[in-house]
């Protein structure tokens, strides 16, 4: 569907005047321009503005250059990533830092395909980099992105190939020098205006434009999934010298790359005789809400898997799935 009327003019209008003051944009000649953005768009996969700032501001307060954060290892940019989530994106980010200082002279690709290929980014992080760092012609198409070029046209999201819908009208998107800021644009306008709930359809300026305002029938906003909530029994074996085992055998589909408790989905119907139970606690973790039910065990044996670890050993990376966990355990020393 073709826009009849110029939508960069309208949306970088908004912009200029009402854009947020974020630690990661800075100026477009800037030597930092790609660490910043590199490091935020990781940060920012699923992950929302507020909780980043601090963990950005922490990162580019230890490491000041894309090539120092290259340089560390991957333990140390775990710790600092520690509480964010998603930890495979540090892993990525870490993996990504390197390539480009050791392979591309600290540059960025200026071909999508070549971005695509960096670990940890994908159709989205390539066309935002690709936007933001190049000044390129390209539109990072996330949920807030949908939902503006949905509600212009009132239609479904499900119902528009936006791939298609960003090509036919390429001409209006594309027709000023300011493609970084237009990327940005677009995503902070959905963010602050066109919201999921209760969008600021009175004080818009694409509201003449909008067919979703002007619509007696409007299109419904997707509604996102609700968490489900599950149920795990974990299980701590722990000794006299204040240490629990731990493992990274854990195929539960979250943290199974990191050091935990022998975790079990609960089953009904069964009892765990051999173990004590000591608390029942609600937990956070990626996109699940997880209702905990924790027993221990004494014991000077452990499986072969795991290794014991002090409760009180806070200077390397531990989860905080794990470290609420060692708070819990901690009440029967």
């Amino acid at each position: 569907m073709h826009l009849n009327f110029n939508l960069p003019k309208k949306i970088l209008g908004w912009y200029d005047n009402n854009k947020r003051s974020l630690p990661w944009r800075v100026g477009k000649n800037s030597p930092k321009k790609l660490y910043y953005r590199l490091l935020s768009e990781f940060m920012l996969q699923q992950t929302q503005v507020n909780t980043v700032i601090p963990y950005f501001k922490k990162f580019t307060k230890k490491f000041k250059t894309l090539k120092s954060l290259s340089k560390c290892n991957e333990q140390k940019i775990l710790k600092l990533w520690e509480g964010l989530g998603y930890y495979r994106r540090a892993r990525n980010l870490l993996l990504t830092s390197k390539i480009l200082v050791n392979e591309h002279h600290s540059r960025l690709p200026k071909k999508i395909k070549e971005i695509k290929t960096l670990p940890g980014i994908g159709d989205y992080t390539a066309n935002a980099l690709l936007g933001l760092v190049h000044n390129k012609p390209a539109i990072a198409v996330d949920g807030n992105v949908k939902r503006v070029f949905s509600r212009i046209i009132n239609k479904k999201e499900s119902e528009i190939n936006f791939d298609q819908f960003i090509e036919i009208n390429k001409k209006k998107f594309f027709n000023s020098k300011r493609n970084s800021d237009f990327v940005e644009a677009l995503m902070e306008f959905g963010s602050l205006i066109c919201k999921p709930k209760d969008p600021k359809c009175g004080i818009c300026n694409l509201n003449k434009h909008c067919k979703y305002f002007n619509s007696s029938k409007k299109i419904k906003t997707i509604k996102y999934k609700m968490i489900r909530s599950k149920n795990y029994d974990v299980f701590c074996y722990v000794n006299k010298k204040k240490q629990i085992a731990l493992t990274k055998k854990n195929n539960l589909g979250f943290l199974n790359e990191f050091s935990l408790p022998e975790i079990r989905e609960t089953k009904k119907n069964i009892r765990n005789k051999d173990w004590k139970f000591l608390k029942k606690y609600k937990n956070s973790i990626s996109n699940k809400k997880l209702n905990i039910n924790l027993y221990y065990k004494f014991s000077s044996k452990i499986p072969s898997s795991f290794i014991w670890h002090s409760i009180d050993k806070n200077k390397e990376f531990i989860p905080t799935f794990t470290k609420k966990i060692f708070r819990q355990v901690s009440i029967l020393f």
